[in-house]
């Protein structure tokens, strides 16, 4: 029984590796044929570029008349007279807040220049603290939360600082590996210095919006509107600052991946079969035919991806517990991730695709070649974030320390909203070195051998780990099987 069990593993295995062998041969054909003829662009995802443009204008015409009501004047064009208006001499106004925004705005520029300006020489020392200092630096914000009576906030950073303590606990193992990754990402970003320049001009497009966003939600705290209907205002004002963050963010992300899987496909920047003006190209289609693609995936990839995160690194210290295992097990997650995905944007960006489509074929791809694995094992992703979420934390501590001093009882407001808005700044930063991670990730699924003729020592760490999560899933699936086997030869004895 054994013996017939070993001979059709072993066909499986030919089989699949025929099929594998197959698909690699065909898409590096596809990839012959992206250098001979590029592919022709079609506008993609019509509907949502026109929501995200009527969004864009209809906001901006909301955040001017918030910020210009109460802009040197109590209540200039009568909107404010909800609630109890408050007299003359307490009366607070738009300019009151706007510098305390510019802190943010300053900070968050600052910072997300900082990490461009060292991104070949201390970017790994800069990820690595984020890393370890996130948890701490939560905590001290947590502690003097309580100091200053904020209870809620305070227990919403303390509870921050336990998930980010308990996250890096369960992904210990993993952070060689989500180094050696960034450490290649990062070279590969340094030796095209055209897309740091890239990351410059959107992060000043971004900072230019956030004059405008910063002008109403100054206008906002400065109303005689209650707490409570201030807080959803900004609420709402905040998630179209996260969809305009998020769109620059992944235009940058579609702009570098479309370059770097350029420059991986024809084997370097200076190759003779590299196309001209391939930089301008990949920038005019990021902000032309594919920027629907990009409006749409904004609005969902972060969040879920987020979440997945989560998810596997809880599930990875689980282990053989199957009553906990069940309780995380949100197959409805691993779904929408299928076709929200960070790496449809490298789909998008050489293939000009729409984003669902683009999504579900990078899925595809990683679950046909087995690198699926490889990508679950990876957290760069989640190093980045930290990495952004500090550089929020910063902004808002610094435009929170001036507005406890000068407004007490705004505190949490301004805090809140100008960390979201540093987030934005130095996430555009960020954007630049997790596209090449994708494209590296795509480019190895698509053809290895772009990958090892680029770097061949980085190829073979990159094949040695795929061996080993491959060997990981298989024992872990003979382990379910055997169980389930196990299960059913009981209920059969029960039953008889």
């Amino acid at each position: 029984m054994s013996d017939s069990q070993s001979s059709s593993s072993a066909e499986l295995g030919s089989a699949v590796a025929a099929d594998e062998s197959v698909g690699r041969t065909r898409r590096s054909s596809d990839s012959s044929q992206i250098i001979a003829s590029p592919p022709s662009r079609r506008w993609r995802d019509v509907f949502w570029l026109a929501i995200f443009l009527i969004h864009l204008l209809g906001f901006s015409l909301i955040l001017g008349v918030l910020g210009l009501n109460r802009f040197e004047k109590p209540d200039r064009l009568n909107i404010g007279n909800v609630g109890n208006v408050p007299s003359d001499g307490d009366a607070r106004f738009t300019e009151d807040y706007w510098p305390l925004y510019a802190v943010a705005g300053g900070t968050g520029t600052l910072l997300g220049w900082t990490w461009l300006l060292f991104l070949g020489s201390q970017a790994n020392h800069m990820m690595k603290v984020s890393v370890h200092i996130l948890t701490t630096y939560l905590a001290v914000i947590s502690v003097l939360c309580f100091w200053g009576e904020r209870f809620f906030c305070g227990v919403a950073f303390a509870v921050g600082a336990a998930l980010q303590f308990l996250y890096v606990i369960s992904v210990i193992d993993r952070l060689p590996f989500t180094m050696l990754v960034l450490q290649k990402a990062v070279k590969m970003v340094w030796n095209l210095p055209e897309v740091t320049r890239i990351a410059y001009l959107f992060m000043l497009v971004m900072l230019l919006w956030m004059v405008i966003w910063s002008f109403g939600a100054a206008g906002v705290i400065a109303s005689s509107l209650d707490d409570g209907k201030g807080w959803w205002l900004l609420v709402v004002l905040s998630v179209s600052l996260f969809w305009t963050g998020a769109v620059l963010c992944n235009t940058v992300h579609v702009i570098v991946s479309g370059l770097v899987f350029l420059v991986l496909i024809h084997g370097g920047r200076q190759s003779l079969s590299m196309p001209q003006n391939s930089l301008l190209k990949t920038l005019r289609y990021a902000v032309t035919t594919s920027f629907g693609s990009i409006c749409y995936g904004s609005l969902f990839t972060a969040a879920i991806r987020t979440l997945r995160w989560e998810i596997r690194g809880f599930r990875s210290k689980i282990g053989n517990n199957e009553c906990l295992l069940c309780c995380v097990d949100f197959n409805l997650v691993e779904t929408l991730v299928r076709f929200f995905n960070k790496y449809a944007y490298v789909q998008i960006a050489v293939y000009g695709k729409s984003f669902n489509h683009s999504a579900r074929d990078a899925w595809e791809l990683f679950q046909s070649t087995g690198v699926e694995s490889l990508v679950a094992y990876d957290c760069s992703g989640a190093v980045l974030l930290m990495g952004t979420i500090l550089g929020g934390l910063v902004a808002g501590t610094c435009s929170g320390v001036w507005a406890w001093f000068k407004y007490n009882d705004k505190v949490v407001m301004v805090g809140s909203t100008s960390m979201l808005m540093g987030m934005v700044l130095v996430g555009v930063a960020m954007a630049v070195v997790e596209s090449a991670v994708t494209s590296i990730y795509i480019c190895f699924a698509e053809d290895p051998q772009l990958i090892h003729r680029w770097d061949a020592e980085f190829f073979n760490q990159l094949s040695e780990m795929l061996h080993q999560r491959l060997q990981h899933r298989s024992a872990r699936v003979t382990e379910v099987l055997t169980h389930n086997r196990f299960d059913g030869r009981i209920q059969n004895t029960f039953s008889i």
